[in-house]
């Protein structure tokens, strides 16, 4: 049984030798962050230099990856960007061998694990990267920080104490009442009132009680909570103790999507050392309270991110939800009182039990409070994780934070919540992000996945991108959800191959309240969103499609006619190198040319146009 001195950690937070930080989340992976670790490894060999060699998760700036951190004995923690394995020697022989920071790679510094050390001259810190300046780092403030995989990192980075705390200073009604004073609310998109659903599942007797974390993260663009589990998995872990105690639940479950197999990987180690350590299982930390927490990997299905599906899922049966009432905290898995969370609500709990609720509901909007982790992709400058305080402009993420769109290209709108999301136009770019605000603009939340769409994209084609993957993804269960969205879809299609008619928008509308009013579950009910807001916002861009047969991005392939537009065109030769068929005539003295009998509409020289010359 572990005592109550394993709050301490092993390790000292000023290191005596070189420290190397790999980012090794699965953006760095996918980067090459492989073969760079492998590089730094056999360079330290060849050099004869001596270094801790670190792996972490991600640190928010995905852009930048393969990202490398090295932290020198007293000195600030210098990060490294866009690193590839041939610049290793070079950073390995100054930096490790001489101290000498290479500045041609490194882009910013940070205290060593929140210390105050020696700084480098000329080098900005961390948080005063453009990307940062406007986030707030709560939830996040470990990830790309702590080696996820040695629970000593967490512990001196505060971990478990929430935990100690509640366990001998505090009752569940305690922990309830807190939670509830925050203003914590669900960040797996529908912003259910945390409070009350604990207090909820706890009024319940019952012989027996299950805790879930839906981390079964299936948005198109979203990786919030894969990241947050692949950086900063015991918090996780602390959260889900935490709401097992508040709750009455002795047994807990981790519905994750088998496709995260990294965070499943470092899940598992930190659920080995939390029970190593007293932190999870039988009399944690020595009290009465026991709690066994089990990882189930789902098999993709989008459907089983709603609380009912996964709970049949976690009991061996086909993922699809049911009818409520009863309520999941009445009745949910195998009929027992359940409390479901997502990843990222958790992951809350441990900073509101420490900093108090009173501290964190100062962050955020009278109504939204804390912060949010939203995924940033799409035709943005700086991709990646960010975390901000709700309330914050839609404007200040695009622009501030991400950069902008690249290419000198315009705005045209952002995607909000992934297929259960909305899109906002460029006159939304002021609004502010919380819940309500984005409900009354026909958006919502969602997991947090914000994707950011340039001039070049047909909001038609979007609408049906995300239709159609909410219909594959369907169950079938319920015939708004499974007739109504293939009958929206063939309108779609229809549309975007020149076949559409004006009545047909009316159509769209009308069956997208009758599939969102009727459906059984989420799923259905915010599958229209995408076209809803679509057609609200950008009725023309459908109009051009119907009436005019074209479409104005040259997106829908079926519509294609292209041209150059002489004026515009800087006879940069680009269209002509590119052209697979040699349809493009004319050189650096004239215009352009597309010869329409050759064209076979490929597409490449309207890609390649960075003058939007090509129409």
């Amino acid at each position: 049984m572990a005592k109550k001195k394993s709050l301490t950690a092993k390790k000292k937070v000023t290191p005596k030798r070189p420290m190397i930080i790999v980012g090794m989340g699965t953006c760095g992976l996918g980067a090459g962050a492989k073969a760079v670790l492998e590089s730094i490894e056999k360079e330290l060999k060849k050099q004869k230099q001596t270094a801790d060699v670190i792996s972490t998760g991600c640190i928010g700036l995905c852009s930048h990856e393969v990202l490398v951190d090295v932290a020198m004995p007293d000195y600030s923690r210098v990060t490294y960007s866009k690193v590839k394995p041939d610049i290793i020697p070079q950073i390995i022989e100054e930096h490790v061998g001489k101290g000498n920071v290479v500045k041609k790679y490194a882009i910013s510094q940070m205290p060593l694990n929140g210390r105050g050390v020696k700084q480098y001259r000329d080098l900005p810190l961390f948080d005063e990267l453009d990307q940062n300046k406007n986030q707030v780092k709560v939830v996040t403030k470990n990830c790309g920080i702590i080696n996820p995989e040695d629970i000593d990192e967490y512990i001196m980075s505060g971990g478990y104490k929430a935990l100690e705390k509640i366990l001998t200073k505090m009752t569940p009604k305690d922990v309830i009442t807190e939670i509830g004073k925050s203003g914590l609310r669900g960040r797996g998109g529908g912003g259910f009132d945390t409070g009350w659903k604990w207090e909820s599942t706890a009024k319940y007797v019952a012989d027996q009680k299950y805790i879930i974390c839906n981390a079964d993260e299936g948005d198109p663009g979203a990786f919030m909570d894969r990241s947050l589990m692949e950086g900063d998995p015991h918090a996780l872990l602390e959260g889900m103790v935490i709401g097992g105690y508040a709750t009455g639940s002795t047994s807990g479950y981790i519905y994750i999507r088998a496709e995260y197999p990294l965070a499943i990987e470092r899940l598992k180690i930190a659920i080995r050392q939390a029970k190593e350590r007293g932190y999870l299982g039988k009399n944690i930390l020595n009290t009465k309270y026991s709690l066994d927490i089990i990882i189930k990997e789902g098999a993709g299905a989008f459907v089983c991110g709603e609380s009912t599906a996964l709970q049949f899922s976690i009991e061996g049966k086909r993922g699809m939800p049911r009818t409520r009432p009863p309520q999941s905290v009445e009745a949910g898995l195998w009929d027992k009182p359940t409390c479901l969370n997502n990843v990222e609500t958790f992951a809350n709990v441990p900073i509101i039990i420490n900093q108090g609720a009173a501290w964190y509901s100062k962050i955020g909007t009278e109504k939204s409070k804390g912060t949010k982790i939203f995924a940033l992709t799409g035709n943005i400058k700086h991709a990646g994780l960010i975390e901000v305080p709700m309330g914050i402009t839609v404007r200040e993420i695009v622009f501030d934070i991400g950069g902008g769109v690249p290419k000198k290209k315009k705005f045209k709108a952002v995607q909000i919540g992934g297929p259960s999301g909305g899109c906002l136009p460029e006159s939304y770019l002021d609004s502010p992000i919380d819940y309500e605000s984005l409900k009354s603009a026909g958006a919502m939340m969602g997991s947090g996945s914000l994707v950011v769409v340039d001039e070049t994209t047909c909001m038609v084609d979007m609408a049906r991108f995300f239709l159609d993957f909410c219909t594959n993804e369907s169950c079938g269960k319920c015939p708004p959800c499974r007739v109504g969205t293939v009958l929206m879809l063939d309108i779609l299609n229809r549309i975007t191959q020149g076949e559409g008619k004006e009545e047909d928008l009316d159509v769209l509308e009308k069956m997208s309240d009758e599939v969102r009013t009727m459906s059984l579950c989420g799923l259905g009910q915010s599958a229209p969103n995408p076209v809803k807001s679509t057609i609200r916002y950008f009725r023309d861009e459908y109009l051009a499609h119907i009436r005019d047969k074209e479409c104005p991005t040259a997106t829908c392939v079926a519509l294609h006619k292209y041209t150059v537009i002489s004026d515009k065109c800087t006879k940069c030769t680009l269209c002509i190198k590119n052209c697979p068929v040699d349809a493009i005539s004319g050189s650096r003295e004239e215009a352009a040319f597309i010869d329409k009998e050759k064209c076979i509409e490929c597409n490449l020289c309207y890609d390649k146009c960075n003058f939007m010359a090509i129409k």
